[in-house]
């Protein structure tokens, strides 16, 4: 009879062990990141749409003569490239396994803008959410 009383009591731990294992990949098709470097500041926001393997970005920067931008790994790898050329605002496809990079881990990444006379130099960190000036 002991054992009646008990299995709701051993369902529910159970159910609450797997939550975080459960919420622990939780993929976020909204990011950000404040961008700094330079002296410069500024933000970008990305959009993931699995979907269609692409990656949309909105970037406010407050300098001249950009020429590109990229999303890089900690060892500077580069997991994405925002464009063949730089645009404040755009799309690119994206290989799928980078997306889903992107979103259940976004942290391990950096948007790296390049410029002129300094290529990466203004970086920021991606973070779940969108980033504001």
């Amino acid at each position: 009879m002991a054992w009646k009383r008990l299995a709701p009591a051993a369902v529910a731990a159970a159910a609450v062990a797997v939550v975080p294992v459960a919420t622990g990949g939780t993929m976020h098709p909204e990011l950000g990141a404040h961008l700094s470097g330079m002296g410069e500041t500024g933000v970008v926001n990305l959009t993931a749409h699995s979907q269609g393997h692409r990656l949309c970005w909105k970037f406010q920067l407050h300098m001249m003569r950009v020429t590109g931008a990229t999303v890089r790994d900690r060892q500077g790898m580069i997991v994405a490239r925002l464009g063949h050329v730089y645009r404040a605002k755009g799309c690119a496809m994206v290989p799928k396994k980078s997306l889903q990079l992107l979103e259940t881990k976004p942290g391990r990444y950096r948007v790296w803008v390049a410029t002129k006379g300094h290529p990466g130099e203004l970086r920021g960190r991606l973070h779940a959410g969108t980033a504001h000036m």
